[in-house]
C-alpha cells in the first residue's frame, strides 16, 4: 500500500529521501515505515554519499501516523515488537556516515517530528509547525525525539510540548535551537541543497570526526531514553486508564482515570 511512497535519489555525493504521500500530508503507514527503514539501511552501506537531505513532497514534511491505516494492515507483531522494530529502523540514522539535513515545511507531527529531531540538522520553512500530540491520545511519544528535545530546549519546553500537545511554530523552534534556520518556503529545497553540497565538499574524514564528537555527547542519552520509552509505552498500552479513555469516548462520557 505504501510502496514507492518513500523515494531515494542519489545525485553525486548528495542523497535525497523524499516522503511521497502528499495527498495525506505524507502521513506514514506501516509500508512506508518499512520503505524508510530499507532506505536508511541502503544509505548505511553507501560510502559514496557525503550528505543526505530528507524532505517531503507537497505541503508538509509529514503529518505523522496515517490513522486511517491503523488496523488495516497485516502486521502480525505485538505493539512491543512494532516499537522494537521502529527503534531498530530509525536508529540506523546514527550509523549513516553522511549527515542528514531535514527540510521541514507544513506539519511535522508525532513520530515524524521525532524522527526529524534525531537527524543532524533541521531547516524550517516559514509557517512550519511541529507537535507531539501523543499524550492527548493516551500514549507517550516513543521514537526518541523527546530525549533530543530535552537536550535542545531543557525540561520546561519539552514538558510543555509533550504534556499539552500544543504546536510549536518555526520561529519558536529557531529560538530554542530545534531548527537552525528559517527560510521562505520557496527557498527551502535550495537552501538545504546548498548546505548539503557545502558539507559534501569538505574533507570526509573531518566531517566524520566532527559528527563522532557530537554523537558521543548526545547519542547515549537518546538510546537510553528510547529504552525507557519502550518499557513505558508497553505498560501504557495495557493500562486501565487507556482502556477507560477509549470506553469513555465510545460512550460519550467523562473518563474516570485512576492512574493505573
Amino acid at each position: 500500500m505504501g510502496e514507492g511512497r518513500v523515494r531515494l535519489d542519489v545525485d553525486g555525493p548528495v542523497a535525497t529521501i523524499t516522503n511521497d504521500h502528499p495527498d495525506k500530508h505524507n502521513a506514514f503507514d506501516d509500508a512506508m515505515d518499512l520503505a524508510l527503514f530499507e532506505v536508511l539501511g541502503e544509505l548505511k552501506e553507501r560510502h559514496d554519499v557525503r550528505a543526505v537531505i530528507w524532505r517531503g513532497e507537497g505541503r508538509s514534511f509529514s503529518s505523522g501516523r496515517d490513522v486511517g491505516s491503523l488496523g488495516g494492515g497485516r502486521v502480525e507483531l505485538t505493539h512491543h515488537e512494532l516499537m522494537k522494530r521502529g527503534h531498530r529502523g530509525i536508529q540506523q540514522l546514527f550509523e549513516i556516515e553522511a549527515p542528514v539535513i531535514v527540510a521541514m515545511k507544513g506539519w511535522s507531527i508525532g513520530a515524524s517530528f521525532q524522527r526529524a529531531l534525531l537527524c543532524d540538522i533541521r531547516v524550517a520553512a516559514q509557517g512550519a509547525r511541529m507537535m507531539l500530540p501523543e499524550v492527548g491520545h493516551g500514549v507517550i511519544p516513543d521514537t526518541g525525539g523527546v530525549g533530543r528535545l530535552f537536550q535542545m530546549c531543557g525540561h520546561g519546553v519539552a514538558a510543555d510540548l509533550v504534556l499539552t500537545g500544543r504546536p510549536m511554530g518555526a520561529d519558536e523552534a529557531l529560538a530554542h535551537g530545534v531548527v537552525s534556520r528559517v527560510v521562505p518556503e520557496e527557498e527551502l529545497d535550495a537552501t538545504v541543497r546548498e548546505m548539503a553540497e557545502k558539507i559534501a565538499s569538505a574533507p570526509k574524514v573531518t566531517v566524520n570526526t566532527a559528527r563522532r564528537v557530537l554523537a558521543r555527547l548526545a547519542e547515549p542519552e537518546i538510546r537510553s531514553s528510547m529504552a525507557d520509552e519502550l518499557v513505558g509505552q508497553t505498560f501504557v498500552s495495557t493500562s486501565h486508564d487507556l482502556a477507560e479513555m477509549r470506553r469513555a469516548r465510545a460512550e460519550n462520557r467523562t473518563p474516570n482515570y485512576t492512574g493505573s
